[in-house]
């Protein structure tokens, strides 16, 4: 059997994208090999009605209302490779099964690479965080810390003094500020630290010191980061899709890929504040340019 379109990513844009699908009528698998992004959070937040959702939590209420669904199949492997034969896409797993779809829709979502820094991944998704929006009322008028390498430090840091006024930027050694930038924080006392970070120190998750390699100490109980970003999956690539400057999926505003029959949605293509809310709304524009472009196609 020909499925109408296979999802490969089970976060909420795959599963959001899976469930218009569904309801219109249309055959499809869902490929999940549950490696999410937001492993290490311990709570979701700004989605409506499932505000402080744990993400465990979240995908299991998604999946029961899937199953309500019969033409919608959810699988537990990995999808390797694709293949076009025939303006069809052959969909190949590491489990050895092949599947045959009209259309592709890719919720692969990204990675983060975190900064070179000892310790960082301790504290990562419990006391620091990298989406204000996400997490910043967790950790409202508290003592906090940017640690970032890179030009987003200015818009950050700035961004983060709307949730707490106490706010210091550690660069880690880099300078990535212009003299205007080191004005502006002046002006707002905000510090900037541009030592190297020898480690970061804390218990059970929670930041309390920052441990420079000169030997000072900065005492924080939280913060933000600003990771790297690169495709989880490399099947965009492999596919051919175009990549744009920041390494996201290049799409259309209906989640259209530079590929015929491919779309992509959530995190891969948006590379925007990772909530649950903006990739489920993703996933939704997605499958419903996929049951669009079927209609037009069969009509």
């Amino acid at each position: 059997m020909v499925l109408d379109c296979v999802i490969i990513g089970g976060g909420p844009a795959g599963l959001n994208a899976a469930l218009v699908l569904g309801r219109a009528k249309k055959n499809i698998i869902l490929f999940d090999d549950n490696k999410p992004r937001n492993a290490v959070t311990h709570e979701s937040h700004g989605f409506i009605t499932r505000d402080k959702i744990k993400p465990a939590e979240f995908k299991r209420y998604a999946l029961k209302d899937l199953k309500e669904y019969p033409n919608i199949i959810i699988k537990n492997q990995r999808v390797f490779d694709i293949k076009t034969e025939n303006d069809r896409f052959l969909i190949l797993t590491k489990d050895g099964n092949t599947f045959e779809a009209r259309k592709v829709i890719l919720a692969t979502g990204l990675t983060d690479i975190l900064p070179a820094i000892k310790g960082i991944h301790e504290f990562y998704g419990a006391s620091l965080f990298s989406c204000p929006f996400c997490d910043g009322w967790e950790l409202k008028d508290r003592p906090l810390v940017v640690i970032a390498e890179n030009e987003r430090a200015f818009h950050m840091t700035k961004m983060i003094r709307n949730w707490s006024k106490d706010v210091v930027l550690c660069t880690n050694g880099q300078k990535v500020l212009s003299s205007e930038q080191r004005e502006l924080f002046a002006d707002k006392d905000i510090e900037v630290i541009e030592e190297e970070i020898e480690y970061l120190q804390g218990v059970d998750g929670k930041l309390r010191k920052i441990i420079f390699k000169s030997g000072r100490e900065l005492a924080r109980e939280g913060g933000f980061v600003t990771s790297g970003l690169q495709q989880a999956s490399p099947l965009a690539q492999q596919l051919g899709c175009s990549l744009n400057s920041m390494g996201g999926i290049d799409t259309d505003n209906s989640g259209r890929t530079t590929i015929a029959g491919v779309y992509a949605c959530g995190d891969n293509s948006i590379i925007a504040p990772a909530q649950l809310i903006i990739a489920a709304a993703e996933g939704s524009k997605a499958a419903m340019a996929v049951v669009g472009d079927l209609v037009n196609e069969d009509f």
